[in-house]
């Protein structure tokens, strides 16, 4: 469970200072609820979650129909006109996203991505809810 969200933010901060292009960052429950945002504005990160919910559960779908694949969706990026996203799987029941510019070097934000996750990844999970607590 995430405990400490503002311990979290430096993190983040960390992940969009050292990439040149990274706009904002969302780190988000499978439910599609924000847990922590840097960069952007609140209501726009919290769309954001909702929307990386679906894709999370389209992506899922997509990996059951690769032969021997677990199903485990682990990164999707999509290029859009001027820019990137990215969503990381980040632990149990958590994701990492990412908006970036169009000038951001790919590579680097996911491989910075994947070194977040590793250096905190047991503690980004989101307990599964029931009525809106966590069980």
């Amino acid at each position: 469970m995430i405990q400490q969200r503002a311990n979290f933010d430096w993190m983040l901060k960390e992940l969009a200072d050292g990439v040149y292009g990274v706009r904002q960052i969302v780190v988000l429950s499978a439910d599609g609820l924000r847990i922590a945002r840097y960069g952007g504005d609140p209501d726009g990160a919290d769309r954001l979650a909702a929307a990386c919910a679906g894709l999370q559960s389209l992506a899922t779908a997509v990996a059951t129909e690769i032969p021997e694949s677990d199903g485990q969706m682990r990164m999707v990026i999509i290029e859009v006109n001027n820019g990137y996203f990215y969503m990381m799987a980040a632990g149990a029941g958590a994701y990492l996203a990412v908006l970036a510019e169009e000038t951001v070097d790919a590579g680097m934000v996911s491989n910075r991505m994947r070194d977040l996750v590793v250096r905190i990844g047991d503690h980004l999970t989101s307990p599964p809810r029931r009525d809106g607590q966590a069980v």
